[in-house]
């Protein structure tokens, strides 16, 4: 916790000027510090009348209102059923772009052209998951969120049956980069559910469990496909993927919810839920439009959004730290085939590292961010800035840099397989510490903006994973890995500075840069 600066600390409770009473929390916190634990807090009249979690000491932020249609009151067993579904549809986007990871050998063989250039649709697939992700909450702005989740799974759908049965490469092409486009829809909009339904005290565990699903589907996409393709066709990776969105398209509606609730109107207002169908095709979402925001304002919102310096500047360290974790996972069959002399049975069970890693910084995710939180609020008399999420970033760096390094060394100079294994795990496990942190500290930032700040990480890690994927081999055999994953590495270090600049100056970034004052969030 070291790393965190002092040069600006957060303000004490008692130096808060605007009554906490009032009922926009999160207007208090992004410009004055959320204050999160009434028991460090000096002067208890600031926090009289707030509704507290069962603890005792915990404020509620957002204050719930006192309908019990408000996603805020639902029942623990209904937030987690709709967060899980969301974190299963979440995990379809990179799980069916890595399955080509493996199935690019066979297609090439069949097709009669090069792994590189099958791997074109590869490319084509994860650039599409950024502006999937923006579509989405645009539409979901205007819409709402349920029939934008329902109507874009279903297309994920016919257009992963269309990858299955695909006979040609342009055939295949054009399936993949329409399935990119639609599958990402609780990816780009995961964080807008978790803030819809869950308190701010609640989201880096609920982020974690989204971001756990995330980071998973890309080693678990190749690992199940390397299997498969050991004993039949390389369409069946693509029929396993189909089966599994009708398992997320069949939860979605019948468990499925709208989650949006406009707390700038009173609870009188507020549209009634009639029909569960209704709600699922948008009807009554339709109903009461006037109520979210016009489509020019969706439309706007996003670009207002990456307007804000603190968000341009977390995409830019974003982009530049997950690039890697693409360009990796869409290539590393390519080398360790001739290097290990590895068939499909043998590249199966060596993604099983990234797997375990994942699950373990999954594990330690669950207590590690909790805990910067926790030491952060001690040091500040109960106040939580969203900077002090940036602290775990520290942690998790070393691992990235070290890994990278390593697996450089072990492609050129040949180590033993399990050491390149280990290189691996080292860095997805530091990718998904710090996915959760600067997740985490986006929405603390702005949570007005919650669905645009998720949609432009999306985006800003599918770009530089689009671009480092048509690169990585040919930059490899260029250079040798050494000197290619060391510049990564470099790359890892050298935006890390990004993450110590908002520490400092973060908040006065966002002071001067003032609210998105959004009509509705």
């Amino acid at each position: 916790m070291a790393s965190i600066t002092d040069t600006e600390k957060a303000p004490s409770a008692a130096e808060l000027d605007t009554p906490i009473n009032e009922p926009d929390l999160d207007e208090i916190g992004e410009t004055k510090g959320y204050i999160v634990d009434v028991s460090l807090v000096a002067d208890k009249k600031l926090v009289e009348g707030l509704k507290l979690a069962p603890d005792g000491h915990t404020v509620l932020i957002p204050q719930p209102s006192n309908d019990p249609n408000d996603p805020l009151n639902w029942s623990w067993t209904k937030k987690h059923v709709v967060l899980i579904i969301i974190s299963m549809i979440a995990f379809l986007p990179d799980y069916g772009s890595a399955t080509g990871a493996v199935a690019l050998i066979p297609q090439a063989a069949i097709w009669g052209m090069t792994e590189d250039t099958v791997n074109h649709s590869q490319a084509g697939n994860v650039f599409m998951l950024g502006p999937g992700g923006l579509a989405t909450i645009i539409l979901a702005a205007y819409f709402g969120r349920l029939p934008v989740l329902w109507y874009f799974v279903i297309i994920a759908l016919l257009t992963a049956a269309w990858c299955s049965a695909a006979t040609s490469f342009h055939s295949f092409m054009a399936a993949r980069v329409l399935n990119g486009f639609f599958s990402t829809v609780a990816q780009g909009g995961g964080l807008m559910f978790i803030k819809d339904i869950f308190f701010f005290h609640e989201h880096p565990r609920k982020i974690n469990i989204w971001a756990g699903f995330v980071i998973l589907s890309p080693y678990l996409g190749p690992l199940f496909t390397a299997f498969i393709l050991n004993v039949t066709k390389w369409e069946w990776g693509f029929w396993l993927l189909t089966m599994l969105t009708a398992v997320c398209f069949l939860l979605i509606t019948f468990f499925g919810e709208e989650t949006f609730y406009n707390r700038h109107i009173p609870t009188a207002q507020q549209p009634v839920p009639k029909s569960r169908w209704a709600r699922l095709v948008g009807v009554e979402q339709w109903r009461s439009r006037k109520q979210r925001s016009t489509f020019w304002e969706a439309f706007v919102r996003p670009w207002k959004v990456i307007a804000k310096p603190t968000v341009l500047l977390s995409c830019t360290y974003y982009c530049f730290t997950f690039a890697w974790v693409v360009g990796i996972n869409t290539t590393l069959s390519i080398f360790l085939t001739p290097l290990y002399n590895f068939g499909l049975k043998q590249i199966g069970f060596f993604y099983f590292t990234p797997v375990v890693a994942a699950l373990l910084g999954f594990v330690s995710g669950h207590w590690l961010h909790d805990l910067a939180g926790r030491v952060y609020m001690r040091r500040h008399n109960g106040v939580l800035e969203p900077e002090a999420r940036l602290a775990i970033i520290w942690f998790s760096t070393p691992f990235m840099i070290a890994g990278l390094v390593l697996l450089g060394f072990c492609l050129e100079n040949a180590y033993h397989y399990m050491v390149t294994s280990l290189a691996w795990g080292l860095y997805v496990f530091g990718i998904m510490i710090t996915t959760v942190a600067i997740s985490s500290y986006n929405l603390d930032c702005y949570p007005e903006g919650s669905g645009e700040v998720g949609a432009w990480l999306n985006q800003s890690r599918t770009l530089g994973g689009f671009v480092i994927s048509y690169l990585q081999v040919r930059w490899a055999l260029k250079t040798g890995t050494k000197t290619s994953f060391g510049t990564q590495a470099a790359v890892v270090g050298a935006v890390f500075f990004i993450i110590v600049f908002l520490q400092i100056y973060g908040k006065r970034l966002r002071t001067w840069s003032g609210r998105l004052h959004f009509k509705t969030n």
